[in-house]
C-alpha cells in the first residue's frame, strides 16, 4: 500500500465534490463516535485511560478512508496496512453479516502480539460495502510479561492468526476460551475485545444511516476521491522540497548494553519520496525488533508530520512514500524474531527522519525527543486471588525543542499515548506513587528548550513481593540537540534505598519494601542556548524548570535568589537578573 505510484488524482466521473466533502466530514464524526464507544466500554486502563488504540474505516477492498482523532501512529498506520492482509484472507464472498475478525499477528498488523486488531465488515443489501476496525493494546496476552527478554516470538504470548471471532450465530466460544486461559487478565483482555466489537458496530450503524440518507449503494467512489485528494496534497508538499538524497543515523540503547544503530537515507525525486534504512543494525536476539509494517507506520507518519500535517490521513497519503529496510535487520525482522518491545526502536524513526530532512526544510523541524514511550508492567500477588494484579503503566519524557517554541513537557511523541492518573493506578492496585513531578534541568538547553522529563517513585502496599518490567530507553543515549542545541538529560531507573541502577527491559523481582525511582529523559534543545531570550530563562528559573546553576552555566544568564533559603514557594519577586554579569557571561561566549 505504501509503494510509490504515479498520482491518480482525477475527479471521478459522476462523483459530486460537495457529496465527497459531506461524506468525508461525516466519516470523521463517525470515527470519533467509534473511538468514544471503545473508550467508554473498555475494561482496562490501557484503553480507557491511556488511549493506546486506533480506530479506522475502510472501503470494500480494505483501503483506509479515515481515522479517529485519537490513537497512535503505530496502531493506525499499521492497521491501514494490516487490513489488506485481513481482506485478502477473508474475501467478500467468504464473509456474511454478523462476522467479526480478529488477529494479533505482529507481521500483519501492529508489530507485537499485545496489540489486538478487530475488524468488522459492513453489509448493505447483503453486499460488503466497508469495514470498521480498531487496534488496541491488550492488558495481557500471556507468555512472558511484556519485555525485551524473549528470544523468539513464541515466548511472548498467544499469537492469533486471522480468525472469525464472531458470526451471526454468536461468538467463537472455543477461541474465547483459548484466550481466557492463556492470559493473566482474562476479564480485562476479553472485555476490551468486546469493546472493540461494540465500537465497530457503532461505526457500522452510523455509516449505513449515512448511505440511506444519500441513497448510496457503495462508498467506494467517494472513498477513492477522498484518498486521491490526500495523495495530491502530499505530493504537492513533496514537490516543494529540493530533490536530493539526505541521510542521518542515531543510536538507541538496544538490550543488555548492546546498542543499536538506526540509519536512514531519504531520497526526494519530484513528487515522491523513498526512505531506505540500509545500514541499520541486524535484528537483535532479543525483543526490540521491528517488523516492516511498524517501520512503515512510523516512517509514513514522520513524512506526513514534517510536510503536510493538515492533510487528512488515509491510504492516499501513503502512496507517495516508498519505504524499505533490509530483510533480517532490526527494522525488518523475520518471523519468529522476538518483537514485544518493538516500540523501543520504532519510536525513534520520526526523529531520525526529521534529522535527515532538516537540510531540505529551512523552516525547520524539531530536535530529537525522548522518543521511546516508557512502559512499565507491574505484577504482584496478594493474600487472595482478587488482590493479585497485572498492570501496564505508560509515561513520557520531553519532546524536542521546535523552531519557534520550546518542546512539550512529559508529552509522548511520536506515540501520543497518555499516562493514567495516579488515582486510577492506586485504586486498581496496591501500587503507591510517592512522587510524580517534573524533573528540573532535564530539557536540553537551547534557544528553544527541550521539553522536561519527570521523576516518578513507586512502592507497594501489603508486604508482598512484586515484579516490574521497565521497558525504557534513552538511558545510555540521550536525545540530541539540533543546530547548536544541547542534548536532553538521560533517563534512569534506580533503587532508592541503594541508589543502584536496576535492570531494564526484563523481569525484575522486587522485595516487599523496595522503593524504585524512574527519571524520564528530556527532549533535545534547538539552536544555541546563549540565544535564548533572557526573560524566558528567568521564567524557567521561577517556574522550577531550570536551576540557577543551569541558567548561568548553560544559558549565560546570572540570576540571584533573594528570598528565604527554606521557602517552599518562591515567588517571581524573590529573583533578580544580574544584567551586568549576564552581559559578561554572554560576551565571553562570543
Amino acid at each position: 500500500m505504501m509503494q510509490q505510484q504515479q498520482s491518480s488524482v482525477v475527479a471521478l466521473e459522476g462523483t459530486d465534490p460537495v457529496l465527497v466533502g459531506l461524506v468525508s466530514n461525516r466519516l470523521h464524526s463517525m470515527l470519533d463516535e467509534q473511538q468514544a464507544a471503545l473508550v467508554n466500554t473498555a475494561f482496562s486502563p490501557v484503553v480507557r485511560e491511556s488511549y493506546d488504540l486506533a480506530c479506522a474505516v475502510f472501503d470494500s477492498r480494505g483501503s483506509m478512508i479515515g481515522q479517529s482523532s485519537g490513537g497512535t501512529p503505530g496502531h493506525i498506520n499499521a492497521l491501514a496496512t494490516g487490513m489488506r492482509h485481513i481482506a485478502s484472507r477473508y474475501p467478500a464472498q467468504s464473509m456474511a453479516e454478523g462476522d467479526v475478525l480478529i488477529t494479533n499477528d505482529p507481521w500483519m498488523t501492529a508489530g507485537q502480539i499485545n496489540d489486538i486488531t478487530v475488524a468488522t465488515p459492513v453489509f448493505r443489501n447483503h453486499v460488503l460495502v466497508a469495514w470498521f476496525a480498531s487496534c488496541c493494546h491488550s492488558p495481557d496476552i500471556g507468555g512472558r510479561i511484556l519485555s525485551a527478554a524473549a528470544t523468539e516470538v513464541y515466548e511472548e504470548g498467544l499469537r492469533i492468526p486471522i480468525l472469525k471471532l464472531r458470526t451471526a450465530e454468536g461468538p467463537n466460544e472455543v477461541l474465547e476460551e483459548i484466550i481466557r486461559v492463556n492470559v493473566r487478565t482474562p476479564d480485562e483482555t476479553l472485555g476490551d475485545i468486546y469493546a472493540q466489537v461494540a465500537a465497530n458496530q457503532v461505526g457500522a450503524r452510523s455509516l449505513l444511516r449515512l448511505m440511506d440518507e444519500y441513497q448510496l449503494d457503495s462508498i467506494d467512489d467517494v472513498a477513492a476521491e477522498i484518498m486521491d485528494r490526500s495523495e495530491a496534497a502530499l505530493r504537492n508538499a513533496i514537490e516543494q522540497l529540493t530533490d536530493g538524497t539526505y541521510t542521518a543515523a542515531m543510536e538507541c540503547d538496544g538490550f543488555g548494553g548492546q546498542p543499536l544503530t538506526l540509519q536512514v537515507t531519504v531520497t526526494v525525486r519530484g513528487n515522491g519520496i523513498t526512505v531506505d534504512y540500509a545500514g541499520s543494525s541486524p535484528q537483535s536476539p532479543f525483543g526490540v525488533n521491528v517488523v516492516l509494517n511498524y517501520t512503515r507506520a512510523y516512517t509514513s507518519f514522520a513524512i506526513k508530520a514534517a510536510l503536510a500535517p493538515e492533510v487528512p490521513h488515509n491510504a492516499g497519503s501513503f502512496r507517495p512514500v516508498h519505504i524499505t529496510a533490509p530483510e533480517g535487520s532490526v527494522l525488518n525482522c523475520l518471523d519468529p524474531a522476538p518483537v514485544a518491545s518493538r516500540h523501543l526502536v520504532g519510536h525513534f524513526l520520526p526523529s531520525l527522519v526529521f534529522e535527515a530532512l532538516r537540510p531540505a526544510l529551512p523552516e525547520g523541524l524539531p530536535a530529537a525527543s525522548a522518543d521511546a514511550l516508557w512502559m512499565s508492567v507491574w505484577r504482584g500477588n496478594g493474600t487472595t486471588k482478587d488482590e493479585s494484579f497485572t498492570l501496564t503503566v505508560f509515561g513520557a519524557g520531553g519532546s524536542g525543542g521546535r523552531p519557534t517554541k520550546d518542546g512539550l513537557t512529559t508529552t509522548g511523541f511520536p506515540t501520543g499515548v497518555r499516562a493514567a492518573p495516579t488515582e486510577v493506578l492506586e485504586t486498581l492496585t496496591p501500587l503507591v506513587q510517592t512522587q510524580r513531578e517534573l524533573l528540573p534541568d532535564s530539557g536540553g538547553p537551547g534557544k528553544f528548550r527541550g521539553g522536561l522529563g519527570q521523576q516518578l517513585q513507586v512502592r507497594r502496599r501489603g508486604g508482598q513481593a512484586w515484579t516490574v518490567n521497565a521497558n525504557i530507553d534513552r538511558v545510555d543515549h540521550p536525545a540530541a540537540g539540533a543546530l547548536g542545541g544541547m542534548p536532553g538529560s538521560a533517563g534512569s531507573f534506580t533503587d532508592i534505598q541503594t541508589g543502584e541502577d536496576l535492570p531494564r527491559k526484563s523481569l525484575l523481582r522486587l522485595a516487599p519494601d523496595t522503593h524504585v525511582r524512574f527519571r524520564f529523559p528530556g527532549g533535545g534543545g534547538y539552536q544555541d542556548p546563549f540565544e535564548r531570550d533572557i526573560e524566558d530563562v528567568f521564567n524557567d528559573v521561577v517556574n522550577g524548570y531550570i536551576s540557577l546553576e543551569a541558567a548561568r552555566g548553560m544559558y549565560g544568564v546570572a540570576i540571584e535568589y533573594l528570598g528565604r533559603p527554606d521557602a517552599t514557594v518562591r515567588l517571581p519577586e524573590s529573583f533578580r537578573i544580574d544584567r551586568n554579569a549576564t552581559r559578561t557571561l554572554r560576551g565571553e561566549r562570543q
